[in-house]
């Protein structure tokens, strides 16, 4: 080969990868925020967040770019991560992982358009006016899951109808969802004559604690709040209520497949799925003001056949029959 030639083949070598970033850093950006971690069972729900993006023409690392954020569970994390991706430049954000997500992408920006799911109502949260007209620049997805308090109730009676006392699990530090539960729980439990007993746990140690007092207290049975983070924390919850042999309900399937009892809740994957396609309209030219606040319509009931057999439940048929999956 001659020395021109070989000059000439080398330039395009050199060339291919800085027009390859090139392209890249022209792709349009996504932030990603969530306030948990990617093992919290968050990479299985990015599957649906990535169709409802590919049914809208968007592929990540082909023609869109994801920055993602994990708060490991720190809330106090997330301001600091919403300015990231604020500077970032990002053409939507993407707010998950509870209320407090969305609340410090809110505070970050009023240009940027803000994609959130939430499982509380984001008008009481002062994220949205209104439902139908969201106004300014956030709009998403409401999966209802701390509206369906009393359902999970019934549902935890139904399973266990000798159950008198009940300990909620609460995490403090997401007091919007923990504030929620307590009300509605109580409000539930009045009529089903159900004792309500509160405990709360923040922290994988704090977990530990609250099960020993379970231990020398022997609650009947256990309602586990809507707080992400007891999905992240799903096998030492599971665990810890196998070895004491407490009935419990949750709610999101991830941890009644992991050995939970029950769950009762919106479908996560049917919502981050619409939290894709919301996040594509924008990307091709709608305005959040424009779209309506998402509401679930997907809701599944599973049950674990095997815990039940474990802690000696017999599961009733009239609950095996509207259930939407029982383990076996």
């Amino acid at each position: 080969m001659r020395r021109r030639e070989f000059i000439t083949l080398l330039g395009g070598v050199v060339a291919w990868p800085l027009a390859a970033r090139a392209q890249q850093a022209a792709m349009p950006v996504i932030g990603f925020l969530n306030s948990t971690s990617l093992e919290a069972g968050i990479a299985g729900r990015l599957v649906g967040f990535r169709q409802g993006l590919r049914e809208n023409g968007f592929v990540e690392g082909e023609n869109i770019a994801i920055e993602y954020r994990w708060a490991e569970n720190q809330n106090d994390r997330l301001p600091a991560l919403a300015a990231e991706l604020v500077q970032r430049r990002a053409a939507v954000i993407v707010a998950t992982g509870g209320t407090a997500s969305p609340s410090a992408v809110k505070a970050a920006t009023t240009t940027i358009p803000v994609v959130f799911l939430v499982n509380e109502d984001p008008v009481k949260l002062g994220l949205v006016a209104s439902l139908a007209r969201p106004d300014g620049n956030l709009t998403g997805v409401n999966f209802f899951t701390n509206e369906l308090v009393a359902k999970r109730l019934e549902l935890l009676r139904q399973l266990v109808p000798a159950a008198k006392r009940v300990t909620v699990l609460i995490n403090p530090k997401n007091a919007v969802i923990a504030d929620t539960t307590i009300r509605d729980v109580s409000a539930a439990a009045r009529p089903l004559g159900l004792q309500i007993q509160t405990l709360e746990a923040a922290t994988s140690s704090e977990i530990d604690a609250a099960f020993a007092t379970f231990q020398r207290d022997h609650p009947d049975a256990l309602f586990v709040s809507a707080d992400p983070y007891f999905t992240a924390r799903r096998i030492q919850i599971v665990q810890h209520a196998a070895h004491g042999s407490i009935p419990a309900t949750f709610a999101t399937r991830e941890i009644a497949e992991v050995g939970g009892l029950m769950s009762y809740g919106a479908s996560i994957p049917d919502a981050y799925h619409l939290l894709g396609v919301y996040t594509g309209r924008i990307l091709k030219g709608a305005k959040p003001s424009d779209l309506p606040v998402a509401q679930a319509s997907k809701f599944e009931l599973v049950i674990n056949h095997q815990t039940a057999k474990m802690l000696g439940l017999t599961v009733p048929p009239s609950l095996l029959s509207i259930a939407d999956e029982v383990i076996e």
